[in-house]
C-alpha cells in the first residue's frame, strides 16, 4: 500500500501514544453535546481548538467562556484559532488576535490555520511564531499546513498538521521522508469521511506515517459546502474506546 513507504520511520510501534486534536467544533451554543463530551474522564485529548468567529471575535463570548472554563478545569489544553490565510495576513493582525484569545479565554497555545508550506514563506511564519511565544510561557504552537511543508517549518512549532482532507485521499497518501527525523508527537492528521468499518485501517496509516495526534470523523465536507469538523463523528465513543482508557457512561 502506498502509505507504507518508509520502514525507517520506526513508527509502527503499538506503544505510540495516540490522542485527539480537535480542529474546532461549532459554537458551543450550536454544539453543546460536542463540547460537553470533551470533558469525559478517559478521553485521550491532546488539545482542543477554539474558533469563535474565524478567530477570537470582537468581544468575549459567554458560551465560549463557559465551555473553555470546563475544559481547563478538566485539564484540557485549549488552543486559539489563528488564520494565516496562506501567508497573506499581516503578522501584526495575527498577534492582535492572539492577545484577545489570551485576555478573554486564557488559551494555552495556538493553531495557525492555513499556514503556508513553501520555503519562501518560512521567515514570515517564523516571525509570527516568535511573536506568539513571547506572549506567554511555553505556548503550544501547531502549524496547520494540511500537507507536508518545507522541512524547515518543523523547527518552528511544537506540531505540524501534515494531512487534512478526505479519507479517499488519506488511504493512498504517502509520508514525506524527512518526517522520519522527528518523533510522532510532532505530527497531526485530520481526516474526514472515514467510514466506521475503516477506523482500524485509518489508525494503522497514522501509526505508519508517524502521527500521534489525530482526528477522524465520518462527517464529510459535502463537496466543499460544509465544515466536516464542526460536529462529532457518529462513532465517537467507539474511537475513544479504541485509543483511550474507555468511555464513561
Amino acid at each position: 500500500m502506498p502509505h507504507l513507504t518508509s520502514a525507517t520511520a520506526g513508527t509502527a510501534s503499538t506503544n505510540l501514544r495516540t490522542g485527539f486534536g480537535i480542529p474546532g467544533y461549532a459554537h458551543p451554543l450550536v454544539a453543546p453535546g460536542e463540547w460537553g463530551a470533551l470533558t469525559r474522564p478517559g478521553t485521550p485529548l491532546h488539545w482542543v481548538v477554539l474558533n469563535v468567529a474565524e478567530g477570537p471575535g470582537i468581544r468575549p463570548d459567554p458560551h465560549c467562556l463557559e465551555a473553555v472554563g470546563r475544559l481547563r478545569h478538566a485539564g484540557v489544553r485549549v488552543l486559539g484559532h489563528l488564520d494565516l490565510t496562506y501567508g497573506a495576513r499581516a503578522v501584526g493582525e495575527v498577534i492582535s488576535d492572539a492577545h484577545r484569545y489570551l485576555d478573554w479565554y486564557r488559551v494555552g497555545g495556538f493553531l495557525l490555520h492555513r499556514c503556508p508550506t513553501e520555503r519562501a514563506a518560512l521567515p514570515e511564519v517564523r516571525r509570527a511564531v516568535t511573536g506568539l511565544r513571547a506572549l506567554l510561557d511555553d505556548p503550544h504552537i501547531v502549524l496547520g499546513h494540511g500537507t507536508h511543508p518545507y522541512p524547515g517549518y518543523a523547527e518552528n512549532a511544537d506540531q505540524l498538521v501534515t494531512f487534512s482532507g478526505s479519507w479517499s485521499d488519506y488511504r493512498w497518501s504517502q509520508v514525506a521522508e524527512w518526517t522520519a527525523d522527528y518523533a510522532p508527537e510532532r505530527f497531526c492528521h485530520f481526516v474526514h469521511g472515514v467510514p466506521r468499518g475503516h477506523l482500524d485501517e485509518a489508525l494503522r496509516i497514522a501509526r505508519w506515517q508517524g502521527a500521534s495526534t489525530i482526528y477522524f470523523t465520518d462527517r464529510t465536507d459535502r463537496g466543499g459546502r460544509a465544515d466536516p469538523w464542526e460536529s462529532m463523528p457518529g462513532y465517537w465513543d467507539e474511537i475513544v474506546s479504541r485509543i483511550g482508557t474507555g468511555v464513561s457512561e
